[in-house]
């Protein structure tokens, strides 16, 4: 016997989370990265919850108004921070809540900084438990 998954998320359900934030192509910012944000916020804001599934990428990307290897991108990166599950066959079902996500952005973030200044991930570990303790 197999799991059910939740239906997913609708279309016009997609676009009514994504209103309020517009994609900018003149941005600076990516715009996988600003679909990335798009997509966190509305988890974070309980729009889409754990155990949902997303459209397809393509018509996702479609209701976004980007090129559909760009959500792609967008989609794999809130993968690798915890938030997506990918399953063959299921889809991309919401699988955390952002708050891990918030933490791994920060992370990334000390440790590029770490890095910068001739840091190893060693050193900044220790520097952590120093602080922590």
């Amino acid at each position: 016997m197999t799991g059910t998954c939740a239906p997913p998320v609708d279309d016009a359900t997609i676009a009514g989370i994504i209103h309020d934030y517009k994609l900018d192509k003149t941005s600076p910012i990516a715009l996988h990265d600003q679909a990335a944000a798009a997509l966190r916020r509305a988890i974070a804001d309980g729009e889409v919850k754990p155990g949902e599934r997303l459209p397809p990428a393509r018509d996702l990307a479609a209701v976004m108004g980007v090129n559909t290897n760009t959500l792609l991108r967008a989609l794999r990166q809130l993968r690798d921070e915890g938030l997506l599950e990918f399953r063959r066959g299921r889809g991309i079902t919401v699988s955390g809540e952002p708050d891990r996500a918030a933490v791994l952005e920060h992370a990334k973030t000390l440790v590029g900084l770490a890095h910068s200044h001739g840091y190893n991930t060693n050193e900044l570990v220790a520097i952590i438990r120093s602080v922590s303790a």
